[in-house]
């Protein structure tokens, strides 16, 4: 079970017995992201991403930011290329799995990635310690089409980053097709 705490102006989050992640916060209040999908499993819920029972899986969790969706996420061996690297692809889906929460999140309806240009900087270092921050915000709207930056860092640097473009569902859509009735924060 994930707790959270504020210790001199920076929020602790714990996200096992053995990993504490400690971040500078500014004055906003950061908050859980509460998965939407959780639960659904009998309807087809297994996202590699973000699904807690997927024993495979990355499973992501999400926070909000003011404007910004961030992930706070540790690199295992079984996720790396080349020795003590992460595998480009899955840079790719750490960051297309941020750019679809931003739209859950900020516009309450479900999407799916049409085009993502990713940008790979430096290498991505797996191994004990080292915790990747993912952060991403919509960039502008066109119709019903969200353009979303995202970057992916680790100890402040930006290691790799993708611009993306999603197309938003309408509500009804959302929930009919992909289950999505809303997404809420802890409180």
């Amino acid at each position: 079970k994930q707790r959270q705490s504020q210790e001199r102006g920076c929020l602790i989050f714990y996200i096992s017995q053995k990993i504490k992640v400690s971040l500078k916060v500014k004055n906003t209040e950061m908050k859980k992201i509460l998965n939407p999908y959780k639960g659904q499993e009998d309807k087809g819920y297994y996202c590699f991403a973000c699904c807690p029972s997927n024993p495979y899986g990355l499973k992501m969790e999400f926070y909000e930011d003011g404007e910004d969706v961030v992930c706070y996420w540790q690199p295992r061996p079984e996720y790396q290329s080349w020795i003590g690297t992460l595998h480009g692809g899955i840079q790719c889906t750490l960051l297309d799995e941020l750019g679809g929460w931003i739209v859950n999140r900020k516009l309450q309806v479900a999407g799916m990635t049409v085009r993502l240009n990713m940008k790979y900087g430096k290498p991505v270092p797996v191994k004990e310690g080292v915790t990747i921050e993912l952060r991403g915000r919509i960039k502008e709207m066109k119709r019903k089409f969200a353009v979303i930056d995202t970057e992916l860092k680790v100890d402040g640097e930006v290691l790799s980053s993708a611009e993306m473009t999603y197309c938003c569902f309408d509500k009804e859509t959302s929930a009919e097709k992909f289950y999505f009735t809303g997404c809420e924060v802890e409180e």
